[in-house]
């Protein structure tokens, strides 16, 4: 039997333990998890280090070895996440509806455990901690397949949260890490029916489509981000560019992160240059449109280097990057067309003054996360409050937006009568 099916027949078994135990017991087992990760930072630390060297020989991107990296401050952030669910709200027999049927019957629905989450996920090692303490904290155990470029650095902060976990009771299994690096084991991850309640992708764009085309369990697609934002003829024009620059530079590795900039025909004779001067300091590589390379070749920027000619490609793309796609739009109704037709509904950005615009783009554009006057960077687990997140919901049902501990739940009907039956 391959490692995939052992390792989710064994989180099935934990999860029936873990469904019955008590939310203090959960929380404890959260905390004994971060505790041990901190306990053994130096060794996750070290194993991080062998990922990383192993990267940067592949030639791994630079935005992508950032989002790979650990060191002591990330660590401290991840077990601050971790604490932080431990002390939130229990989910679980929350009572979300109720009434009396008209046979008397009363009916409560409540939440329950999903089951057993599987997640397969990329370079990124965080991704392990967020995701056991929110499958803790929601009762669900949790099957990990972290991407190869990660694997030393998930291995180490999975073993430390099992560690904890059976410190503190509960089975160990409630988290298992697939270690072998074969690919049909995410193969079988995905068709384990009756096994895994629901898979949640992290990464990628052919990561998720394989996910969603070759899955025969349920999937949540996750992660995919090609953000705009829009600068309207009535922004604060200096508040756009710190706005754009935060987007876009602070971790352009990450989903959250800005690949196109659409500016309002009635400022683009003011704004481009101005934009494009910018991204020429940032490092940003601009792929603009015919008023976007005019902008730049006026203000002799370096052709191929500061600045290239944007094909139909660049709408669609998720650079993950310091490369920004710019394009002119005639007013509100076309921004809100373009972004409606290339976005990955993830998170989308108005700057403007005008409150009619604002309200526009609020009301049309359709994403998990809509945006006036503020980064997309903000679309985080973390910045909703959460604590954590075991991903940002790209689709509708039957979660959108970061998913905290509630969006790993289900409901059931509870119901009781004094003897009634149907006639």
């Amino acid at each position: 039997m391959s490692e995939a099916l052992v390792k989710a027949r064994a989180a099935k078994a934990a999860s029936v333990v873990l469904a019955q135990a008590s939310a203090h017991d959960r929380s404890e087992a959260i905390l004994a998890a971060a505790d041990a990760a901190d306990a053994r930072r130096a060794h996750i630390i070290a194993a991080n280090a062998c990922d990383m060297e192993r990267a940067r020989a592949n030639g791994m991107p630079v935005p992508l070895l950032d989002r790979l990296m650990l060191d002591d401050a990330r660590i401290d952030g991840i077990i601050s996440g971790m604490r932080e669910v431990a002390a939130q709200n229990d989910p679980i027999g929350e009572v979300v509806g109720g009434r009396t049927l008209e046979s008397g019957v009363r009916l409560t629905t409540i939440r329950v455990p999903l089951g057993v989450v599987a997640m397969v996920y990329e370079a990124r090692p965080n991704v392990t901690a967020d995701a056991i303490c929110l499958a803790l904290r929601s009762g669900n155990a949790v099957v990990l397949r972290g991407g190869s470029a990660a694997h030393d650095s998930c291995v180490a902060l999975a073993e430390a949260c099992r560690q904890g976990i059976a410190q503190a009771g509960l089975p160990a299994d409630c988290a298992t890490l697939i270690e072998s690096q074969d690919r049909a084991e995410t193969s079988e991850l995905m068709r384990a029916n009756g096994l895994v309640d629901v898979l949640i992708p992290r990464g990628g764009h052919s990561l998720i489509r394989a996910c969603v085309e070759q899955a025969t369990v349920p999937v949540i697609q996750t992660g995919e981000g090609n953000c705009h934002v829009y600068v309207h003829a009535s922004a604060d024009q200096a508040m756009a560019v710190r706005i754009i620059e935060n987007a876009k530079t602070q971790r352009p590795g990450v989903c959250n992160a800005i690949e196109t900039v659409l500016v309002d025909s009635q400022i683009a004779d003011e704004f481009l240059p101005v934009l494009v001067s910018a991204c020429a300091s940032w490092g940003v590589t601009v792929h603009g449109d015919e008023a976007a390379v005019r902008a730049a070749e006026a203000k002799g920027l370096a052709s191929g280097e500061d600045y290239v000619a944007a094909t139909e490609q660049d709408w669609a793309c998720e650079y993950g990057s310091l490369d920004l796609a710019v394009k002119v739009v005639d007013g509100v109704d076309e921004a809100i067309d373009h972004v409606n037709r290339y976005t990955t509904h993830h998170s989308e950005c108005i700057v403007a003054s005008d409150v009619f615009a604002a309200d526009e783009f609020l009301a049309r554009v359709d994403a998990a996360a809509v945006y006036v006057n503020a980064s997309t960077r903000f679309t985080d687990g973390g910045m909703f409050g959460l604590g954590a997140e075991i991903g940002i919901s790209t689709q509708k049902l039957h979660a959108r937006g970061p998913m905290g501990a509630s969006a790993l739940t289900t409901t059931k009907c509870l119901l009781r009568g004094t003897g009634q039956v149907r006639a």
